[in-house]
């Protein structure tokens, strides 16, 4: 898989990567003067792992980070560039009869999806799927956010979600859409095979080709006074009980 430069952001972020991908941190960025212990940690870490450190002002900090509060550190990184939609047909047949997909449609807020990576990492999902269009980069925000978990496992990027859920039927894969009107909830359903689990975007939930093409709509119990989850919390709610099911 070919690979793209990125920037790491955040000390959480910057020292997953020194810990379990070293081989792909370029160069490693700290705050000259900085009083924060991590980052003498993460500091000798990178060293002791052969890995570039350079000493620069916050300001140039700043200019690398972007938008994200970089905590005084960053690392270079060259990252797996998104999987293939031709490849996920293999990853579902490698889990022989135990695949577990996550599919988001849609979920654009960086900080929704790298948590919902973050979640699908834990639980040992086989792929994470998600559009090309209308979906949130995985950039330095996600990747700070999944704690690592966006470079661990499998994010493919498709061009037609719903073509790519019907592909995934045709290998045998039951696929159930997360949607508070269904009568049926997710802890009825049986989750140790193949499955997918789609989850809707923030603003308005599956849009509808893709809720039509799901196998069966099931919702997660709620009986308390609020109507939805975030995306992100529901997805965790879901995935462990797919793991629970699975144990």
């Amino acid at each position: 898989m070919s690979k793209q430069n990125q920037w790491i952001v955040g000390v959480n972020a910057v020292a997953s990567s020194i810990e379990k991908d070293p081989e792909n941190v370029r160069e490693v960025l700290i705050e000259a003067g900085a009083k924060n212990p991590r980052l003498v940690e993460i500091e000798e870490e990178a060293l002791r792992k052969g890995i570039d450190v350079r000493k620069v002002n916050a300001q140039a900090l700043g200019g690398v980070a972007g938008q994200v509060r970089h905590q005084g550190v960053v690392a270079r990184y060259a990252a797996p560039k998104l999987w293939d939609e031709n490849e996920l047909q293999g990853l579902i047949e490698a889990a022989e009869g135990k695949a577990l997909v996550l599919v988001l449609d849609e979920v654009q807020d960086p900080h929704n999806l790298g948590a919902c990576l973050r979640s699908a990492a834990a639980a040992g999902v086989t792929a994470v799927v998600i559009p090309k269009d209308k979906s949130a980069p995985v950039n330095a925000t996600v990747r700070k956010v999944s704690a690592g978990a966006a470079d661990s496992i499998p994010v493919v990027s498709v061009t037609n979600l719903v073509r790519c859920i019907k592909d995934m039927q045709k290998l045998g894969v039951w696929v159930y859409g997360l949607a508070g009107e269904s009568d049926t909830t997710i802890h009825k359903l049986d989750l140790r095979g193949n499955v997918a689990l789609v989850m809707g975007g923030e603003a308005d939930g599956m849009r509808r080709l893709t809720r039509e093409t799901c196998d069966q709509l099931v919702r997660i119990p709620m009986p308390g006074d609020i109507e939805s989850l975030n995306v992100s919390v529901a997805t965790g709610v879901a995935l462990f009980e797919a793991v629970r099911q699975r144990l």
